[in-house]
């Protein structure tokens, strides 16, 4: 944990600082650098946790706060009703996941280990659930283009409501399935049952307030950097809440333990779109400003060709470090994309 605070003390008082003086450009990036470590913390005190509370409940722990570093980003951009940042987030985390960590767990797992193996019938199950998303994000954009109105209002919450449903479905069949491992690396200590707490919920409530700087700090960094919200919601935002989780994917696979790199980088996607999706449609309607599940073009040909290639890699159950270039080389393409659309 000391290198995490080496980080995160004075990216906070910078943050705090530069709020309190109107710089909000230097705000925001400085809210970014620090929410990194803060979700390393709240990341740590997670798997320390649900050591100490059994299998069954820390699945459920894992699984809940996996993504809350960007939830809590998301819900103070949905309250500020940037919709195009709250979908645009969702789509680049799958795409991130996918690609970007993913591609560069294989990639270097592979160069130091070889060919590796992991659990091909866990992973097919989960992209199986990826592809229930996709066709999620692909129907309201087809039945109801160009619609707006109390419809598909209801429609995007029957969906959520069903997706939220599958989602833990999927966790009770995975839970049933395997058992969740605790290590103690040689030489270190895990966190007590108290001390995991405490970290845990005060990193969860400075995520909050970074988020919200971050948040407020968007709409001038687009104006004077020329980055659109979109490019800012689809790559920077999922690249900072995941950053701590996707350090651990890389780390996994190094240690040649891809079924762990595989269930970080792929369940992560899964638990986006098939749990903080439909937790941020619900909250949109508790805030009176009802999002719909209606995404661009752009997110949801991006979002099905990185599903598409991800079952592709993952069918003989074994990964080389040539596909994870693969997986590199798209997610720049798309990277690319993005930023000059």
């Amino acid at each position: 944990m000391g290198n995490f605070l080496y980080y995160l003390l004075p990216a906070i008082v910078f943050s705090i600082f530069f709020k309190f003086i109107g710089n909000e450009i230097a705000m925001f990036f400085a809210a970014c650098l620090s929410i990194i470590p803060l979700a390393g913390i709240m990341g740590e005190a997670t798997d320390n946790l649900a050591c100490y509370v059994g299998d069954k409940v820390g699945g459920l722990l894992n699984a809940t706060f996996g993504n809350a570093t960007e939830l809590l980003i998301t819900i103070f951009a949905l309250k500020s009703g940037l919709f195009s940042i709250v979908k645009a987030s969702i789509a680049g985390s799958i795409l991130g996941n996918i690609l970007l960590v993913l591609g560069l767990s294989i990639l270097l797992g592979g160069i130091k280990n070889g060919p590796q193996s992991f659990d091909r019938v866990h992973v097919n199950n989960q992209t199986s659930l990826m592809f229930l998303s996709v066709i999620a994000l692909i129907i309201p954009a087809v039945f109801f283009h160009g619609y707006e109105g109390r419809n598909l209002e209801e429609f995007s919450l029957l969906v959520a409501a069903i997706l939220f449903v599958i989602y833990f479905m999927g966790l009770i069949f995975s839970i049933r399935r395997e058992k969740a491992v605790c290590e103690v690396v040689q030489g270190e200590r895990r966190w007590s049952k108290s001390t995991s707490v405490f970290l845990l919920a005060l990193s969860t409530v400075m995520i909050a307030l970074e988020s919200e700087l971050l948040v407020s700090g968007i709409e001038p960094v687009t104006q004077a950097l020329g980055w659109s919200e979109f490019f800012i919601g689809i790559i920077i935002i999922p690249v900072i809440g995941n950053a701590a989780e996707h350090f651990t994917a890389v780390l996994m696979a190094l240690k040649n333990k891809m079924d762990l790199s595989f269930e970080i980088a792929v369940g992560s996607s899964t638990q986006i779109a098939l749990l903080i999706t439909p937790v941020l449609v619900f909250l949109s309607f508790l805030f009176g400003r009802p999002m719909s599940l209606i995404f661009n073009y752009f997110e949801i040909v991006a979002v099905g060709l990185a599903v598409l290639i991800a079952q592709f890699i993952s069918m003989d159950g074994e990964s080389n470090w040539l596909e994870g270039c693969l997986l590199l080389a798209a997610y720049s393409i798309v990277s690319f994309a993005f930023y000059f659309v």
